[in-house]
């Protein structure tokens, strides 16, 4: 079984996306039977065509609408449709999962309960097909894995329904809140609608990782053409590839590779006092460790190298800290990666009663249990013996954990 990776080029819709699986090679009728099995075969004609972009090939997916846009559906008529429709159950849970969070997005937008949402441009027949036919195609391709990149959303208007809407409309902005999905603005310059509803829909339900796989191979791919003109070319990417690092990941008795974040700087005009309040913010604010130190510096003065090791996710938050609590004036920054062995913790009874405890699990499957540094202080004190001690009646007196959290 190989993975699916979406690219995003640079952002993503739902007639692209279903163009790019076509190119890959998922038949017509693969797409199409979910639409029959959900009667709505009378009512569309779908065509896919050669077609480029600023050179480049692809296909374009063109849906008419024979129906003539003139049924207005709401999420209740939709979800009706989809659970009475003839599908695997898998492929009907996608379905409705996409639709679902397209009919929250507008009641939240439009403070109305998301049965009553008439979707206009999302219910119209030819986002029906796209959505439909996406998920058919990937349920068609069962990916281990869905890998994308963080999309991108463009600027200024785009006529609907509704009348003239920003980009991006409220319901990505919805999709994107609820979903925490993370996007990319370095194309905020460009004019245009680069993500619609349809395809940031789509991304969040049923991608498994918004980034791409550090290595991988590629076996195929096809490409799907926009609408829109640009100065670049505008077109989805998807992949069918093997990623190497997922057998890592996945794999709950080897260690564990993640992505950090380094930050650090040399700081000579804080106080001690004040250095120490700073790193304790970081620490309090969710940095995996922090460590400094005093250093000569310019002039002769004694400063501080402060590093601090932190999620990668945060490191946007943990850079404005450094501008924010401290007199540093710049921040040195990379990502690294690095290997971790799978840990949690929880509880174990002992002859010193219930004690918190930290598992982990060795490369070899083995699991150590090490107790919290606080509870071997506590029990210290408690029972005037030595430390070495302690972790030795620990270790041979404990059974029955019970575990605080799943292995991460």
């Amino acid at each position: 079984m190989e993975d699916v990776l979406i690219e995003c080029s640079p952002g993503i819709s739902g007639d692209m996306l279903l163009g790019a699986f076509y190119d890959l090679g998922v038949p017509k009728k693969v797409i199409e039977q979910p639409l029959v099995n959900i009667g709505l075969k009378d009512l569309y004609n779908l065509e896919f065509e050669e077609s480029k972009s600023c050179s480049i090939r692809g296909i374009k997916a063109k849906v008419d609408n024979i129906d003539g846009g003139k049924i207005k559906r709401n999420w209740r008529s939709i979800k009706e449709l989809i659970l009475n429709a003839n599908l695997e159950d898998k492929l009907k849970q996608m379905i409705y999962e996409v639709f679902e969070s397209l009919a929250s997005a507008e009641g939240r937008v439009h403070g109305i309960k998301s049965d009553d949402v008439h979707f206009h441009e999302i219910g119209a027949i030819d986002s029906l097909v796209d959505i439909i036919g996406v998920c058919a195609a990937i349920n068609y391709l069962n990916p281990k894995k869905i890998y994308c990149n963080e999309p991108m959303l463009g600027k200024g208007f785009v006529q609907t329904e509704h009348g003239t809407l920003s980009v991006p409309p409220p319901a990505v902005i919805e999709l994107i809140k609820e979903k925490n999905i993370k996007v990319t603005s370095c194309f905020d310059l460009v004019e245009g609608e680069l993500s619609t509803p349809t395809g940031i829909a789509l991304l969040s339900n049923l991608i498994d990782y918004l980034k791409l796989p550090s290595k991988y191979s590629i076996h195929s791919y096809g490409v799907g053409i926009g609408n829109l003109k640009f100065s670049f070319p505008n077109l989805v990417r998807v992949y069918r590839i093997t990623s190497f690092e997922d057998s890592f990941l996945n794999q709950q008795i080897s260690p564990k590779c993640e992505e950090i974040s380094i930050q650090e700087a040399w700081i000579d005009d804080q106080t001690p006092e004040d250095i120490s309040n700073f790193v304790e913010k970081l620490r309090i604010e969710g940095a995996y460790d922090v460590s400094y130190q005093a250093i000569n510096m310019k002039k002769n003065r004694v400063g501080f190298s402060i590093q601090a090791i932190l999620p990668i996710d945060k490191k946007e938050f943990f850079r404005r800290l450094w501008f924010d609590y401290s007199n540093t004036i710049g921040v040195r920054e990379r990502t690294q990666s690095r290997w971790i062995l799978l840990r949690r913790r929880g509880e174990c009874s002992t002859t010193f009663g219930n004690i918190k405890v930290k598992q982990t699990m060795k490369p070899d499957g083995s699991i150590t249990i090490k107790p919290e540094n606080d509870e071997v202080f506590r029990l210290k004190l408690d029972h005037k013996i030595s430390t070495d001690e302690i972790r030795k009646i620990i270790k041979e007196s404990s059974k029955n954990f019970k575990a605080f959290e799943n292995w991460k």
